[in-house]
């Protein structure tokens, strides 16, 4: 058997079990003029719109996480990336200056308006780049007797590699939609989607998960 075949057979997604993951679709990513701003994720947004939709349509969970900076906890991801910093009042904001991205309190940790998650779904908001580090995303999902997580979000290379590693290595089988996730580098998404497509989960279009919930 070959190893695309091999990653069909195992990760193929069951009834009932499946859940979707939306990973830092947030306003911080998204809104123009944002230091952290990724066009790419806007341009997917009607895509994984067209999922969400599908998820619950067929009652299955649909799980979001925001990534949130917070000055009283502070992490290395602050001292890697000033972005999260607190901004000075009236000081230039952009990439590589203390922006308030992600940071608790602003209003761009929130996911975009056009994604907004339904008061019965879980919203997890994490510290680290992996949504279930320190997070009660693998109890939730436990809990509803999930063993496999679809991804979609951003950024691929970053927050979507680090969870998708995570549910690997947590036994969840992952299918992460290579058209429903996106970075700043399209060479950097072909790189990521391959090594992700290689090791830990299925890559596979939006068009493939939907044909395969609609023929279980």
């Amino acid at each position: 058997m070959d190893r695309r075949a091999a990653f069909e057979q195992a990760l193929a997604l069951a009834p009932g079990r499946t859940a979707l993951l939306v990973v830092d679709m947030q306003r911080a990513f998204l809104d123009p003029g944002e230091a952290m701003e990724v066009p790419p994720a806007r341009e997917m947004v009607p895509r994984l719109q067209e999922l969400v939709g599908l998820f619950r349509e067929q009652a299955l969970p649909v799980v979001f996480t925001e990534f949130v900076y917070a000055e009283r906890a502070p992490l290395l991801v602050g001292e890697l990336h000033p972005e999260h910093r607190p901004a000075a009042p009236g000081a230039p904001r952009g990439f590589g200056l203390p922006s308030s991205s992600c940071l608790v309190g602003e209003a761009n940790t929130a996911t975009v308006p056009d994604l907004e998650p339904r008061a019965d779904e879980l919203v997890v908001r994490k510290h680290y780049y992996d949504g279930f580090n320190g997070t009660v995303l693998d109890h939730a999902l436990r809990a509803r007797g999930i063993r496999h997580v679809v991804v979609t979000g951003t950024m691929t290379d970053i927050c979507v590699l680090a969870t998708v590693v995570g549910g690997f290595n947590r036994e969840y089988r992952m299918t992460v939609v290579e058209d429903g996730v996106a970075t700043l580098w399209p060479e950097i998404q072909r790189a990521t989607l391959d090594i992700i497509g290689r090791a830990y989960a299925r890559v596979v279009p939006a068009k493939a998960v939907a044909d395969e919930i609609a023929n279980w």
